[in-house]
């Protein structure tokens, strides 16, 4: 049986991480030890990070919506308890983009919200928030 030489083979393995270490420093870049821990690592941190991006967004788009949530009266909670009761499914991302360049149009959701929260007005309750819903 023929003698197999693997220089071939482990040469594209290793350039095939080298290209990942791509822009790393110093040793972690051109030494096949560092560099395969520092990409294993790297891939680590983006498998984790993309979920921390989904989840860091959601929490700006809240932000948004309460602050011009904040400017009719409510609070983004009673807002997206009034969007419930009233049947309207809109996704936060959508509401802050209306709340950011539409709003007239985010106006009316809020309208639609206040009247689905009528019932807070018999509730008794001494919160600013209630008080503000017509």
């Amino acid at each position: 049986m023929a003698r197999v030489k693997r220089g071939v083979t482990s040469r594209a393995k290793h350039n095939k991480v080298f290209k990942q270490a791509k822009g790393f420093y110093g040793r972690r870049k051109n030494t096949i030890r560092a560099a395969k821990a520092a990409v294993d690592r790297s891939k680590q941190f983006a498998y984790r990070d993309r979920k921390n991006n989904k989840r860091n967004f959601r929490a700006l788009w809240i932000q948004r919506i309460n602050a011009a949530v904040r400017e009719f009266g409510l609070t983004y909670g009673r807002f997206i308890d009034g969007l419930n009761k009233a049947g309207i499914e809109v996704d936060r991302k959508v509401l802050s983009d209306l709340a950011i360049h539409e709003p007239a149009a985010f106006a009316k959701l809020v309208e639609a919200s206040k009247k689905a929260l009528v019932y807070l007005k018999d509730a008794g309750t001494a919160n600013e928030f209630e008080s503000a819903v017509k």
